[in-house]
């Protein structure tokens, strides 16, 4: 999946923390977006959704998180546990999408995500057939919507250019390979 469907992912769990506490909207945001997005820096430094993709080990500490934000709610407990809970969720949603391979309609990856408590990767799903689809920018947009209805100013202006940049990544996602020369 594209970053910005595990980004509007993030949001969409942030939205509820900002309907019921809108003080804490801002920290709910920062974390939900940098959980979303933190995953895939594993692009650029060790082996792709292995080396920062924790399916397991992030969902376990965000649930805790979350207890403890929703016991003692802080701008740094609510964003540490929307950061982990969307990380993990990140995580555990490339499972659906395709293998790790820069033409992933190919299928010639067997490897979605690596689980480190079983020590093996999990099969790709396909339920979104790669990174780009049209499936995938549709469900950017489903995802963005609540967060683009109820958040205002910079939120929603990050929202729409996360859309934008969507769109336009799936339009052009099969060149990219060729355009890259790889």
């Amino acid at each position: 999946m594209m970053v910005t469907t595990h980004a509007a992912a993030g949001l969409l769990l942030a939205v509820p923390v900002a309907t019921r506490a809108p003080e804490l909207a801002v920290p709910a945001v920062a974390g939900a977006l940098v959980g979303g997005v933190l995953p895939d820096f594993d692009l650029f430094v060790g082996v792709h959704r292995r080396t920062l993709h924790f399916p397991v080990y992030y969902t376990l500490a965000g649930v805790l998180a979350a207890i403890v934000a929703f016991a003692a709610p802080t701008p740094l407990s609510v964003a540490l546990a929307l950061c982990l809970l969307s990380a993990g969720l990140h995580s555990i949603s490339d499972w659906f999408g395709a293998g790790e391979e820069l033409r992933p309609w190919e299928r010639t990856s067997p490897r979605a995500v690596y689980v480190h408590p079983l020590r093996r990767w999990l099969r790709p799903k396909y339920v979104v057939r790669y990174d780009g689809a049209p499936e995938d920018f549709l469900l950017t947009v489903a995802l963005a919507a609540p967060a683009a209805y109820v958040f205002d100013g910079g939120v929603r202006l990050v929202v729409v250019v996360g859309v934008l940049l969507a769109l336009a990544y799936t339009v052009f996602r099969k060149r990219v390979p060729d355009v890259l020369g790889i």
